[in-house]
């Protein structure tokens, strides 16, 4: 990984129950339908276990370099993603990016 690689996370919640044929649904979607976006690198779909945290899920990628960064979250499926699931399915979200040192 170099200095450029970004490491983009978000943890975040559903409307519907973790567990439920719903939330197991938008979680198997966002990997397919994001991960094939073709700058997205190492996408993971993530359960929350720590008592620390009460949010459910998360999605962790990365990306070589900013301008990748900039393509995915301009990319038309991810915006697309975002539109007709997103906003729909996610109660809440925390969005991290990070860079390495």
């Amino acid at each position: 990984m170099g200095r450029e690689t970004i490491r983009h996370m978000v943890a975040f919640t559903l409307h519907s129950p973790a567990g439920s044929a719903e939330a197991e649904r938008f979680l198997s979607d966002g990997r397919k339908i994001l991960s094939a976006i073709p700058v997205v690198k190492r996408f993971e779909v993530l359960r929350q276990i720590s008592p620390k945290s009460d949010y459910d899920f998360g999605f962790s990628m990365e990306f070589d370099s900013k301008a990748d960064y900039d393509a995915y979250n301009a990319h038309p499926d991810h915006e697309a993603f975002v539109e007709q699931r997103w906003k729909k399915e996610v109660s809440r979200f925390q969005e991290l990016d990070f860079t390495f040192l």
